[in-house]
């Protein structure tokens, strides 16, 4: 048996239109009738109803009927009998980005850290079912976002991310053990970290080669992204004049990043602008595919189709009678 609900119940109460629009038909429909007071009916042959005055009002009641299930498709009826069984594909990621000052070159567009930012919002955007979170470091590291399938309020929370909010410098390690810190006590089948950075690992307490050790002691995986150009690109530096951009030469600790990667069965990568960028971003969505418990649902289907058959069918009747049968009935 097939249980209806509908998605917009408040329009059923346009149903109490009907009341008012009955009422003024009868009252309509004796007002049409003239009368006169005479001793007798003798004088007068009864003449029985006919059958186009009855279907009058039948077709009067097919219009309340049309009404009535245009206000119901307006309410939009569901059935909700219908089950289904849903296997999706999640796993606990945490993006640990780097935003020292050195991501603000300009190899890429507009710049590394706005690059970095967009991209991770797309890779984001399509892990409808994965908890996400976010870790930024430079000099030291925090957490931005704690692990969430709330993608609306962590997409938030990236764009608010900019150069500045702590101190300058390049804390690898910091960055890597504040993700893992976050993963530790996740009990999901697959837990990753995407690291991204363009420097070399200059401050902080932790060995960057000594947290990815403990991410293979957690069963973590790190993949590591170098991000910057070969060679040389321009570099933001504060002057006497304000900030200027000068061609500094591109250095990133690639064997570190590897070693990183190799230690937690991850991969390392090197992104020498935008779309080399979103191909790893691509690459990595391929790879981190994990199938979790399969839920039941209730399968909500639009009723509706069937109700604007009858109607169709109903004016069509309509159209019909009134210009045949009906059509000197006033």
């Amino acid at each position: 048996m097939r249980n209806i609900v509908f998605a917009n119940s408040e329009f059923l109460y346009g149903l109490v239109i009907l009341i008012p629009m009955i009422i003024w038909y009868i009252l309509k429909d004796e007002k049409s009738h003239t009368s006169i007071q005479i001793s007798s009916l003798r004088a007068f042959n009864v003449q029985p109803i006919g059958f186009k005055h009855i279907l009058r009002h039948v077709v009067f009641g097919i219009r309340m009927l049309i009404i009535a299930l245009l206000i119901v498709i307006l309410a939009r009826p569901q059935s909700t009998s219908k089950w289904e069984d849903s296997t999706t594909e999640g796993i606990d990621i945490v993006i640990a980005l780097d935003i020292s000052s050195s991501m603000l070159a300009r190899d890429f567009e507009p710049d590394r850290l706005e690059a970095s930012k967009n991209v991770a919002v797309e890779f984001i955007s399509g892990r409808e079912y994965d908890r996400i979170g976010l870790v930024v470091f430079s000099g030291e590291s925090f957490t931005q976002c704690p692990l969430t399938t709330d993608h609306a309020v962590l997409i938030n929370l990236f764009q608010e991310i900019k150069q500045g909010l702590i101190e300058d410098g390049t804390a690898i390690g910091m960055g890597l053990a504040t993700s893992i810190n976050r993963l530790k006590d996740s009990e999901a089948k697959s837990k990753v970290v995407i690291l991204l950075t363009d420097g070399v690992n200059n401050m902080g307490s932790i060995d960057p080669i000594t947290a990815a050790q403990i991410a293979k002691s957690l069963g973590i995986r790190v993949y590591t992204v170098g991000v910057g150009r070969n060679g040389y690109a321009p570099y933001p530096v504060q002057t006497m004049f304000g900030v200027q951009y000068q061609n500094m030469e591109v250095q990133i600790d690639e064997k570190m990043l590897k070693e990183i990667s190799s230690l937690t069965d991850g991969k390392y990568f090197r992104a020498t602008n935008n779309q080399k960028l979103i191909d790893i971003y691509k690459e990595i969505d391929k790879l981190e595919k994990s199938k979790v418990d399969v839920k039941k649902f209730s399968s909500k289907n639009d009723e509706y189709i069937p109700l604007a058959l009858i109607i169709a069918a109903l004016l069509l009747f309509d159209i019909i009678i009134r210009n045949t049968v009906l059509r000197t009935i006033p």
